[in-house]
């Protein structure tokens, strides 16, 4: 089911900083940290789980299963790429109830043509606007609870221009969309122009050497947005710590001066193995004693 606390804090004005998770430490670690929503990212998803482009080759089986064992292993509210839908009205529509029935609070979907490719790269097409109005209108009436909130996202800006963005921005919103997104405008200019145009809850991508420029979240919230997303920080926070402790254990062969690091103690905890040694210990059978020679 859907979490209410999500579309509450939207209902409240409230500004909302969602970190991007893309496995299942990723999630945990999130989750412990107080946030009002996790952002299920799809280039972070498609990396960790398949190790290739997020290209429009991870399938809605792909996504559905890794995303849903994300947003059932955390309490904070969850929303989670869906890309374009996996397809046509009826994909639409099977996404949405797959997705919702997995965990899931939030899906967006985007007007690319498929296959898709991932935002701030060259090369995105977009499929007709009224052709994505459908496809909100049938996600819109897919859904069970108003909980579940949908993100529409249009790409529209790097191919033809801010001016249709926001006029798809505008339309997805009439449509039924709960939050809406456009991706990668390039200026902060661009983004108050957006913030200008469209009243409803907008979604700002903070994507770290992206084309959209990097924003205090105080900043974000005076031009008109609901909502960042930080979908690349934590896999590259991890793949840079990686790089660098493996460069280490490769040039030294051990691990002694790496520094600090999580902590073996502190994963133990968070992967919940207390609870599994508590367990153990309630059930434990006794020795068996050997049978008098």
């Amino acid at each position: 089911m859907a979490n209410p606390a999500l579309r509450r804090a939207f209902e409240q004005k409230k500004f909302i900083v969602a970190p991007g998770i893309f496995d299942m430490i990723s999630a945990k670690v999130a989750d412990g940290m107080g946030f009002d929503c996790l952002y299920g990212t799809g280039f972070g998803t498609v990396a960790s789980h398949l190790g290739v482009a997020d290209a429009g080759i991870a399938t809605y089986a792909d996504m559905v299963a890794r995303m849903g064992q994300m947003a059932r292993g955390v309490k904070t509210p969850m929303i989670a790429d869906a890309d374009t839908g996996y397809g046509g009205l009826l994909n639409v529509r099977h996404t949405v109830m797959g997705y919702e029935q997995a965990g899931i609070t939030g899906i967006q979907l985007e007007d690319q043509e498929m296959p898709k490719k991932c935002g701030h790269t060259p090369g995105r097409r977009v499929i007709p606007a009224e052709e994505m109005v459908l496809k909100i209108k049938v996600a819109a009436e897919a859904r069970t609870s108003p909980d579940f909130l949908i993100v529409a996202r249009t790409d529209a800006r790097t191919t033809l221009g801010l001016e249709e963005a926001i006029r798809r921005g505008l339309m997805f919103g009439d449509a039924g969309a709960d939050i809406v997104f456009i991706e990668s405008p390039e200026s902060e200019e661009e983004m108050r122009a957006i913030g200008r145009a469209i009243k409803r809850p907008l979604l700002a991508n903070m994507v770290e050497g992206g084309r959209t420029p990097i924003l205090p979240a105080k900043t974000l919230q005076e031009i008109g947005y609901a909502i960042a997303i930080y979908p690349a920080l934590g896999f590259l926070a991890m793949a840079a710590a990686m790089e660098r402790v493996f460069s280490h254990l490769k040039k030294e062969g051990d691990s002694i001066a790496i520094g600090e690091s999580y902590g073996f103690k502190r994963m133990t905890d968070l992967m919940g193995f207390p609870e599994v040694w508590d367990f153990e210990k309630r059930w434990a059978q006794p020795e068996p004693t050997k049978a008098a020679e």
